[in-house]
């Protein structure tokens, strides 16, 4: 049988992003195919791009919020 499996690779260990159909101790033959990966000069023109069109208090406030850990993990920065 043949499936088509998303994974991550992390920590030497390839990890299904979903259930396999597989028996446990199953042996299975891996082919990787990278993702298309965003190139540095990508990423760089991606990231100047972020806060195209808002104002610099835009700016401020979402940065604000970005850095409250409080307001995202319900705890006190200390």
């Amino acid at each position: 049988m043949q499936q088509v499996v998303e994974a991550i690779y992390e920590n030497g260990v390839f990890r299904p992003l979903k259930a396999l159909e597989l028996s446990e101790g199953q042996e299975v033959q891996l082919i990787v195919h990278s993702k298309n990966q965003v190139s540095p000069s990508q990423m760089l023109q991606l990231a100047s791009e972020v806060y195209q069109g808002f104002s610099d208090e835009q700016i401020y406030e979402i940065e604000h919020i970005a850095l409250d850990r409080q307001n995202f993990f319900g705890e006190t920065m200390e």
